[in-house]
């Protein structure tokens, strides 16, 4: 357990780690490429960890040096590991690497923790068997533990019966150019996240495959080929980067992160202009985005359906506004690595705010903080519920994190860089 120790302002530089999400991409198209590529300013960090040794167990080699990760890619051709491949907690490897397994030759399993048996990967599966995959949920539940019998996807048309998690795009997009025949892919209903199907199509174009698609996203048409072995620098990831803003925004003070560019490919970076809707000023130079907070904050209502990472982040900001914020489309909050809508509105709640759960939504009334007290705040073990809370403890006395190595999954020195804003 740690206890936050609040600070009389905030007026720092920050640099945060890579982009995980960028990170995993990066290490997928350059693990199926031919030849070696550099991955400058990757995320080490648990879920990074899982996806690259993931990728070792299939024969790709994975130099880590301390700035920069050299991967020296299969040209598509996997070998059949020993043994299970064992994910953890990572929903994203879990989903990418499904699809990237079937491009093997002998039989594969993936497994990963407790919570990663119950997160859903059905229309996933539905979608790999329309392009010829035989795959399975060994306990016949739609989730993990799978079992894949790989023999190269055949391509073609497939249909993804719902888009309710960008991540089930993404895995098919990354591995179609392998196929043994041009790909389609329709997919069914709102496809949410959709700046993260941006950025996956974004690597792809980088490591020489474009694709063709609509504006909805929707529907896409891959063209076979490969990925072509190349140099590619990771941004600074803008989730991370999200309660460093935030702690300006409540403590009105100020504090720049300067490795997140703008224009960012990471759908996150949306939360800046939320903050300046609340009563932040923004200012961008240098490469990076400058977050001033504002002694008075004000409520807002906002669709969040393409942001899910920073609910939390912004939950708590809305905990220190004053009036209504009403955070709307976050159903895919609950297949996160917890429930994270009602984690978050259960762990507001102990430190005295009010608030509403919706199936699909929240509502927190805020009143500047005042009514706010210190709590143990339980964090389930997801690491976005530690450090969003751990922001609360900056102006609030007697904010106890349980669990704070939870924060390993997506940025392990959390908090060495965070005991800096004091």
């Amino acid at each position: 357990m740690i206890e936050i120790t609040p600070v009389s302002g905030v007026d720092v530089n920050v640099v945060v780690p890579g982009s995980k999400s960028l990170t995993q991409r990066a290490l997928i198209a350059a693990a199926l490429a031919d030849g070696s590529s550099t991955l400058i300013g990757p995320l080490f960090s648990e879920d990074t960890s899982y996806t690259s040794k993931a990728l070792e167990q299939m024969g790709v080699t994975v130099e880590r040096g301390e700035k920069s990760w050299v991967v020296h890619g299969c040209g598509g051709t996997l070998a059949t590991p020993e043994k299970e491949i064992f994910l953890g907690n990572n929903g994203t490897a879990t989903r990418f690497l499904t699809s990237v397994v079937a491009l093997g030759n002998g039989n594969f399993r993936i497994d990963g923790e407790e919570r990663m048996r119950e997160r859903p990967i059905g229309p996933l599966m539905e979608a790999l068997q329309g392009w010829g995959v035989k795959i399975s949920s060994v306990s016949g539940t739609g989730c993990p533990p799978l079992k894949v019998e790989s023999k190269g996807i055949r391509g073609g048309a497939t249909v993804l019966p719902e888009g309710k998690s960008s991540q089930y795009v993404s895995s098919l997009l990354l591995v179609a150019p392998y196929a043994s025949e041009p790909a389609t892919l329709e997919v069914r209903g709102e496809v949410l996240s959709k700046p993260y199907v941006a950025m996956t199509l974004s690597v792809m174009s980088d490591f020489g495959v474009s694709v063709e698609c609509n504006e909805e996203f929707t529907s896409f048409s891959i063209p076979q080929g490969s990925y072509r072995a190349m140099e590619y620098e990771i941004e600074g990831d803008a989730s991370n980067a999200s309660y460093f803003w935030a702690a300006a925004a409540i403590t009105g003070g100020r504090v720049t992160v300067s490795n997140v560019p703008v224009p960012s490919l990471q759908g996150d970076a949306g939360l800046v202009p939320l903050l300046a809707r609340m009563g932040c000023e923004v200012s961008m130079d240098g490469g990076g985005i400058t977050l001033r907070g504002n002694d008075h904050l004000d409520g807002i209502t906002v669709d969040m359906g393409n942001m899910p990472d920073v609910v939390p982040t912004l939950a708590v900001v809305a905990a220190f506004a004053h009036g209504k914020t009403v955070i709307n489309n976050i159903a895919h909050l609950r297949i996160k690595e917890c429930d994270r809508l009602t984690a978050t509105l259960t762990e507001l709640v102990k430190m005295g705010a009010e608030v509403e759960e919706g199936e699909d939504y929240m509502v927190i009334h805020g009143d500047g903080g005042a009514r706010l007290r210190g709590a143990e705040i339980e964090t389930y073990n997801d690491h976005r519920m530690a450090m969003s809370f751990a922001v609360a403890g900056l102006v609030v006395p007697g904010v106890k994190i349980t669990g704070e190595g939870c924060v390993a999954k997506s940025f392990p020195d959390f908090w060495e860089r965070f005991g800096k804003l004091a």
